[in-house]
């Protein structure tokens, strides 16, 4: 099954143009809906896929935590998906798929994985409000295929932060404070856990924050900042002090967000901060092309707060 992912080097040249693949599995039948449902995962945060090797359980771990394995000395916790999310297990849990993200390696059980599909984010689409107060945020992105079948787009992230001890592992009482209320940060990040760090961390430094669940939704928001400026005569920049966007979001990901505003001299003087699990240097890299200002990981509110300190204290001087 490694065969899968043996290119994956070759799918960092999709970032920066809107694209992305997706790996496809199922968990067995969902109870809410009585067929098998598709799912998918960003083929960036998968190591590998592989046989479920013998899996050691371990007391006091949440119920979906199935224990760990030793993946070449390394110890990984393991998540059996269907009894996160509910799903009935029909069959053996014979397929493990290895992710890493966020500085974190973790398995995920599932019943079967089907294939890799590239797609243009453009077709992802933000799930519909009733499905996302059914899954708790769990879905973040919806997308159509060829045969009909949805396929619903996974936070890994949330997933990451209510199945280990990662949210208790962050900790904001050494956030650098500015106390600048009149600086305002404008973000975007699909992952609702994402997007509450970050309202946690600018509340901690006092500083406002405008925030979008993707691209598209923040370009929005800037063009609409921009007309107001207009009106009151002033540039944008005097308003948006700094914009953090993640990568990966439906519709519109962060590359193309940055190219859209350095592209643009209403917000090209605007400093943009990548904001993302994918820590590997290519991924920053790419977004330095595009005219990425800075890189900051995910879940490091402390690193978070001292960049956008130094950010606005430069954009604003006395």
């Amino acid at each position: 099954m490694s065969e899968l992912l043996k290119n994956i080097d070759a799918r960092t040249k999709l970032a920066g143009t809107n694209k992305l693949e997706i790996l496809l599995f199922d968990l067995g039948i969902d109870p809410r809906t009585k067929r098998r449902e598709t799912y998918g995962i960003n083929v960036f945060k998968v190591r590998e896929v592989m046989r479920t090797p013998s899996i050691t359980a371990a007391p006091d771990m949440p119920k979906s935590v199935e224990g760990m394995v030793s993946l070449r000395g390394v110890l990984v916790p393991v998540i059996d998906l269907a009894k996160y999310t509910g799903i009935i297990a029909d069959s053996p849990r014979e397929i493990l798929i290895v992710t890493e993200y966020a500085g974190h390696t973790q398995g995920f059980l599932v019943e079967g994985v089907d294939t890799i599909l590239r797609l243009d984010w453009n077709k992802m689409r933000i799930p519909p409000e009733m499905l996302t107060a059914q899954t708790g945020g769990l879905v973040t992105a919806v997308t159509e295929l060829e045969d009909g079948r949805l396929v619903m787009l996974m936070d890994v992230e949330k997933i990451l932060a209510e199945t280990t001890t990662i949210e208790n592992e962050i900790a904001f009482h050494g956030v650098v404070t500015v106390n600048q209320p009149d600086c305002t940060v404008y973000f975007c990040d699909d992952s609702s856990v994402a997007r509450r760090q970050i309202e946690k961390t600018l509340a901690a430094m006092g500083v406002r924050g405008v925030s979008a669940a993707n691209g598209r939704l923040l370009w929005e928001e800037l063009e609409k900042t921009a007309a107001y400026a207009k009106g009151q005569g002033q540039k944008p920049s005097d308003i948006i002090s700094v914009v953090l966007t993640d990568v990966e979001m439906p519709e519109m990901d962060g590359y193309i967000l940055t190219k859209k505003m350095k592209s643009d001299q209403r917000f090209s003087d605007i400093p943009v901060i990548m904001h993302s699990s994918l820590s590997s240097m290519s991924n920053q890299q790419l977004g330095k092309s595009v005219g990425v200002d800075e890189y900051v990981p995910k879940f490091d509110p402390l690193k978070l707060s001292e960049t956008l300190a130094r950010r606005l204290r430069e954009r604003h001087k006395p």
